[in-house]
């Protein structure tokens, strides 16, 4: 039998062993509640054969390149898969919890971990070729320059983050499976584009754009965080009646979420910021140097 279909068969049988039965989860339940969903699964295990396959040829990824990686893919996996996935669904603050773990921890790992040699060396000759001859081509050249633009990528992040936490869009994600996958789609989509056009971006970083980058995002991000936690009325009614078998008010459920959004995501865009200055400053100091040697 091929490897694909053996997935297929153990991702179908983990469904159907671990699937919760639609009621809300319980404390007693938690543990148990892995969401081993075939649409999420298949694609993460695809991905780790993919990469463990690639990086094994030589020069394809670093040490610290594949460590990153393989950091940012079982962060992926646990924020997919494990209990907060089924808890984000009675809880505001676990929702949100995961949707951090999406953009802050597991999209800059894999970013750091320049996934995208070693996923192509993984993927079979001909199919590489194609792949190789389609990306080549003006046109996509063209929209990927346009889209990994530091104040494009910072948009189109910007853009998903607010609008997501329309209460609209967000309680539909909570009755449909498909808008919950759009909604973490973007989410982990748009960050990957923001953090790779910091980082990896057009030629040399411009680690002084990042800086302002990511200051702007953690200052929007806190305002919207701000708003979560202070707000005097529940934006997500969906949220009402599953609350208070955790020992949360709707409204205390929202003000966690909200202080996570605004606190510890505010920490790691510092984080970020203070990595970025001191790439900066000895950027700064090599161009210095270079220029002192040359006179």
């Amino acid at each position: 039998m091929k490897v694909g279909s053996i997935l297929a068969l153990l991702t179908f049988s983990g469904a159907n062993a671990f699937a919760h039965t639609g009621e809300p989860i319980g404390q007693h339940d938690l543990w148990k509640a892995w969401s081993v969903e075939p649409g999420i699964v298949i694609p993460l295990v695809l991905m780790a054969a993919l990469f463990a396959i690639g990086s094994r040829q030589p020069r394809a990824a670093s040490p610290m390149q594949k460590a990153c990686f393989w950091g940012g893919w079982t962060v992926l996996t646990l924020a997919l898969i494990s209990p907060l996935h089924s808890l984000g669904e009675v809880l505001f603050s676990a929702h949100m919890a995961q949707h951090e773990f999406l953009i802050l921890v597991a999209a800059p790992l894999l970013v750091l971990g320049r996934p995208l040699a070693p996923l192509l060396k993984g993927i079979p000759m001909p199919w590489r070729k194609k792949l190789g001859y389609w990306s080549g081509r003006p046109r996509v050249r063209l929209v990927w320059l346009a889209l990994t633009a530091p104040s494009v990528a910072w948009s189109i992040h910007a853009v998903a983050l607010w609008l997501w936490h329309a209460p609209g869009l967000f309680e539909a994600t909570l009755s449909s499976d498909w808008i919950h996958s759009a909604q973490h789609a973007s989410f982990l989509g748009s960050a990957l584009l923001f953090w790779w056009s910091l980082l990896h971006g057009h030629g040399r970083p411009n680690y002084g754009a990042g800086v302002l980058y990511i200051f702007t995002t953690a200052v929007h991000t806190s305002i919207l965080g701000a708003l979560l936690t202070f707000a005097r009325d529940v934006w997500y009614p969906a949220y009402s009646g599953t609350t208070r078998a955790w020992g949360f008010s709707p409204l205390e459920d929202q003000q966690i979420g909200g202080l996570i959004m605004w606190i510890p995501a505010g920490l790691v865009y510092l984080a970020a910021g203070l990595a970025l200055v001191g790439l900066w400053l000895r950027e700064s100091d090599v161009v210095a140097n270079r220029r002192r040697y040359a006179q």
